[in-house]
């Protein structure tokens, strides 16, 4: 499970980038 969690907050990480930008 704890991969996971690593996926979603790249993607939430990935998601705030593009927002950003």
């Amino acid at each position: 499970m704890f991969y996971m969690d690593v996926m979603f907050s790249l993607i939430c990480m990935l998601l705030l980038i593009i927002c950003v930008l």
